[in-house]
């Protein structure tokens, strides 16, 4: 079922909260379920589907995209990766070379890599 897939743990969610709008006390609407409308972008960002093919679990297509579009335009998705940028987490962060590659050209001219002094080594 695709609530175990979630994504946001409990540490991460009590730090994106208060960035958030819609809580109570805020002006307007208190939001139905902010926490349920993240999992729902993170999902479309990951899968790369139209914003019409999510899940049932994720509620309306349409209601999720316009409070998408309300957020990006006040500029509460920024709000939140300034607020999440001081501590990265760095656990999907793998690189090898499995994933990153040299171009053939980058290994050397032809003859292959020399080294040679710098101009500052040879003026000392």
């Amino acid at each position: 079922m695709i609530e175990q897939r979630f994504v946001l743990t409990d540490r991460v969610w009590h730090r994106l909260e208060p960035y958030l709008p819609g809580k109570s006390g805020d002006a307007g609407a208190t939001a139905k379920d902010n926490r349920l409308f993240l999992e729902a972008v993170f999902w479309r960002v990951r899968t790369g589907c139209p914003w019409r093919d999510p899940p049932p679990v994720f509620g309306n297509w349409n209601t999720q995209f316009r409070r998408f579009r309300r957020w990006a335009k006040a500029g509460v998705f920024e709000s939140l990766f300034k607020a999440m940028s001081d501590d990265p987490d760095l656990e999907y962060a793998l690189l090898d070379g499995t994933i990153v590659s040299v171009h053939q050209k980058a290994s050397g001219a032809k003859g292959g890599l020399r080294l040679r002094p710098s101009g500052a080594c040879a003026a000392g």
